[in-house]
């Protein structure tokens, strides 16, 4: 007996039995896993996904927002340059690598930096302003996977460029909330200011001169933040950290007038439309970009699970190259939108069941079946099959668990006929049609059941 060149390559060794024959041992192949921290979508999940994102799309269309979509791709200074070189994400979680071309190239780890560089490349300053973005798509991040976070997840994102006043705010928060409300997912919006280049340096400065004296009990992280960005000390979710920023002093004292209006309107157009909000004097987000407002979404069973935050970057663009463009974004993390409603089991629309099932019996009706199945589809026809099974008990099987309305039964005897049969699922009747006709036959019969259940209900 002669071994495949494949069964030779698996040959670790060979031995001799008792008998003097060859003993062939074999290595194990091991199938390949997943990388950590990534995830599959199965078939079964994509029913929550699609609802998401058709939400998603709803309000997009109902505030005027058009999709944007940017390559997953960057240049590593955009983000270094956008985000800050001293931010947890460009310090310790961006996948960064050189690629044949010397390109120090990055997976993008947020949305609102790319979207920023293709408003500059494009000219998007020349259009009617403001510009109003969404997107939803991947970003990656190397961080410690947990419940609902993973390295490579999926998010929605909504921008406006162009506008200053705080009305562009209101409508982003106005947006988030009413997205929520609608997935029938409480949560609570949390709101600060975090101030301007005019303002801000005075409350560092007051945040080192108060930390200085406590800096033993920080952590290593807010030890090195204490004198790069104090400000990120106040989002440190170590539990010492997080009790010392109770205390630590508020920027809305700090706020220049300017600042101070800003905040001011914004929080009486929330009021004006009765919006409930929690002002959150410690809230900063993770980000050197934002000035003036910052707000999270919150939910989960303890309020406290971050859904969606951002706030407004009136810098980021000019600061990459462009002219001077203020601007408001939010982003929300898809994965755990959706694990909130799984939680709360929040009922979401499954695919529209096939209409009818086309069934045969036979290599010729199999054939033939074929260009019914395209004719039927054509015609708008949700039509289901199960081409590779042989006998006709096994194919009304899968049509019965499938729920559909009409089964097509097409065998030799009606293929030598020109007849097929149509048996209604419901009360098992079954009747004998031209098959030239048949598919005009089903869709007057699908027209008549779907009138008899509106009748009904």
């Amino acid at each position: 007996m002669s071994l495949s060149t494949m069964e030779k390559e698996k040959i670790d060794k060979q031995d001799k039995s008792a008998t003097g024959e060859a003993v062939i041992k074999v290595k194990k192949i091991i199938p390949p896993q997943l990388v950590r921290g990534m995830r599959d979508i199965l078939p079964t999940e994509w029913s929550w996904w699609n609802f998401l994102w058709a939400q998603v799309q709803e309000y997009a269309l109902s505030y005027s927002f058009e999709r944007i979509e940017t390559p997953i791709l960057e240049k590593t200074n955009l983000f270094t340059r956008a985000i800050g070189s001293t931010t947890d994400i460009v310090e310790k979680e961006m996948y960064s690598f050189v690629d044949q071309s010397e390109d120090h190239l990055s997976l993008r780890p947020e949305y609102t930096a790319g979207i920023a560089r293709a408003y500059i490349e494009h000219g998007m300053l020349s259009l009617p302003q403001p510009v109003k973005l969404y997107s939803f798509g991947q970003l990656f991040r190397h961080e410690r996977p947990q419940a609902g976070r993973f390295r490579q997840f999926w998010q929605l994102n909504f921008e406006i460029f162009g506008e200053a006043q705080a009305t562009a705010d209101t409508q982003l928060i106005l947006l988030a909330a009413a997205l929520f409300e609608n997935l029938k997912l409480p949560v609570t919006i949390q709101i600060n200011s975090v101030g301007c280049q005019a303002c801000r340096p005075a409350y560092k400065q007051a945040l080192q001169d108060y930390y200085k004296t406590k800096r033993s009990v920080l952590c290593e992280d807010c030890k090195r933040r204490l004198q790069r960005n104090p400000l990120r000390i106040l989002d440190c979710k170590q539990e010492e950290c997080h009790e010392l920023a109770k205390n630590a002093p508020q920027m809305v004292d700090f706020l220049c007038e300017i600042c101070k209006n800003h905040f001011t309107r914004l929080l009486e157009y929330l009021d004006e439309v009765e919006l409930a909000y929690q002002l959150n004097p410690y809230l900063v987000r993770g980000l050197d970009y934002y000035t003036r407002t910052v707000f999270e979404v919150w939910g989960g069973d303890e309020g406290k699970t971050v859904l969606a935050g951002g706030g407004r970057y009136d810098n980021l663009v000019s600061e990459l190259g462009g002219q001077p463009t203020p601007s408001v974004g939010f982003g929300g993390g898809v994965e755990r939108i959706i694990n909130e409603l799984k939680v709360r089991q929040i009922a979401v629309p499954t695919a529209p069941a096939p209409d009818l099932f086309l069934a045969c019996l036979g290599e010729a009706s199999r054939k033939r079946a074929f260009k019914l199945f395209e004719d039927l589809r054509r015609q708008g026809i949700r039509v289901a099959e199960s081409f590779t099974k042989e006998g006709l008990k096994s194919q009304l099987e899968i049509a019965n668990r499938l729920g559909v309305k009409f089964a097509l039964v097409l065998g030799q005897k009606e293929l030598m006929d020109g007849t097929i049969i149509v048996r209604d699922m419901e009360n098992g009747i079954q009747e004998i049609v031209d098959l030239k006709k048949v598919v005009e036959e089903v869709k007057k019969r699908l027209v008549a059941r779907q009138s008899n259940i509106l009748t009904v209900s």
